[in-house]
């Protein structure tokens, strides 16, 4: 069955667009209480990012939730992931983020995760779906669902973050620039790189509800590559505004992305005899990376975009990491979902093992050039399948001949077609990635 609310990663959208509304996500609490307790006795926790429409969704689902008999359990912003391992650790039956990610902050949208602080499975996905449906019931009163704040929870996440690396870690004599976008990492990562041992020079950590990912965090690098070089920092690391995605700064200013640090977490567990099987990609990673891969001997697979299809792809695999060149980077022999701290830390521990800097570090994996042209439509006909665009994407490919590729695809989280080519030639990728997308528009038109 298709799914009519649930994307991705979850549901997201415009505030006061349906469904990212008061009234919906009263409904969408209620529902997922109502699926959770068929699961038995229910507690769910609730977790947020810092954009200021948190506050509303969170109340509407606090009402929804215990009007199910679900009891819930408060944590205030705290990173995605943090509310992943707090699940787990809580013993709840859910967690939900109030997130939207990297995008700006009249987005936002909800995030489910299961008690073993995974995805919902698709079936409870739909069950969710089924009772949005279905008249809205509240439970007798003496069955009605308790609410309660976790006063500790930064703590708790800070020592779960600082106990992926080994005891007795230090980073004394790093200096690092940390971009907290403004989001849900301002509070934790700066006590976390400060309470093992690094120099902390803090940017973007002064949320006010509407500055989330405005111009700052791993979507605008500008200012933290500007305080790198300003700082004489040994690197700096970039949140988006939930905190599962990372990108770094070398010292001379340089962004390292996502498919670049997931290499340089690969290369070290390989060589200490670490990794379990190989690495997942996605069909956006850099075929740079699999050639550097391929040159230690290790697999690597491409999945679909989107953390949850990585994720579904090491478990198939009993692999333990995989990432996206946009920075969700999993590492599943310390968590169970994306978490930008832990493989900002991975990749800290990686080069003080290597005693090699970041730009050092990096020089293994040599990028192809890849242009990505984003193109919005209005949400129309899927201009992928127009015969236009299929035609050129098809003369494309062939005139490369087997030396590049061409990848046409729908946001999953944004009405966007994301129009990448990749190759040898520079140029030439550029002029057919400028070509495509212009057919894009004008078939969107």
């Amino acid at each position: 069955m298709s799914k009519k609310y649930f994307g991705t990663d979850g549901i997201r959208g415009r505030v006061g667009e349906y469904p990212i509304t008061p009234d919906f996500m009263l409904k969408l609490g209620w529902a997922a209480g109502m699926a959770f307790r068929k699961m038995g006795a229910c507690k769910v926790l609730v977790g947020k990012d810092t954009r200021i429409s948190g506050y509303m969704f969170e109340s509407a689902l606090e009402a929804g939730l215990t009007s199910a008999g679900a009891d819930v359990m408060l944590l205030g912003p705290m990173p995605t992931p943090a509310i992943a391992y707090l699940t787990r650790t809580f013993q709840a039956q859910a967690g939900i983020v109030i997130s939207a990610s990297h995008n700006p902050h009249d987005d936002n949208g909800i995030k489910f995760f299961s008690g073993k602080g995974t995805k919902l499975p698709d079936e409870i996905e739909l069950m969710i779906e089924e009772l949005l449906d279905a008249p809205m019931t509240v439970v007798e009163s003496s069955k009605i669902g308790k609410v309660s704040r976790i006063n500790d929870a930064s703590g708790r996440y800070i020592e779960f973050c600082k106990g992926s690396v080994p005891t007795g870690t230090s980073f004394s004599g790093l200096k690092i620039v940390v971009d907290c976008a403004h989001g849900a990492t301002y509070k934790v990562a700066p006590s976390v790189f400060r309470e093992l041992g690094a120099e902390v020079v803090v940017l973007s950590a002064q949320p006010n509800g509407l500055n989330i990912n405005h111009n700052c965090g791993s979507t605008h690098t500008e200012a933290l590559q500007a305080a790198v070089l300003a700082e004489h920092a040994d690197l700096g690391i970039a949140f988006d505004g939930d905190g599962d995605r990372v990108l770094m700064v070398d010292h001379t200013g340089t962004v390292v992305d996502g498919d670049e640090l997931l290499f340089i977490i690969a290369r070290d567990l390989h060589g200490r005899g670490k990794l379990q099987g190989g690495v997942v990609g996605t069909l956006m990673s850099n075929l740079g990376l699999e050639l550097a891969l391929a040159d230690l001997d290790i697999p690597f697979v491409r999945a679909n975009v989107g953390d949850r299809y990585v994720i579904s792809e090491l478990l198939e695999r009993n692999w333990v990491i995989g990432g996206e060149n946009s920075g969700h980077i999993v590492c599943f022999d310390h968590t169970t979902t994306g978490d930008a701290i832990i493989a900002a830390l991975q990749v800290l521990m990686a080069l003080k093992a290597r005693n090699e800097g970041l730009a050092q570090s990096r020089q293994a994996l040599r990028k192809c050039p890849q242009v990505l042209i984003n193109v919005r439509f209005g949400g129309g006909a899927n201009p992928i399948e127009h015969p236009t665009v299929k035609q050129a994407g098809e003369r494309v490919t062939q005139a490369m001949a087997g030396r590049g590729r061409v990848l046409l695809r729908k946001s999953g989280t944004e009405p966007l077609v994301r129009v990448m080519v990749e190759g040898e030639d520079e140029a030439q990728v550029r002029g057919y990635a400028e070509e495509l997308a212009k057919l894009v528009t004008e078939v969107s038109a």
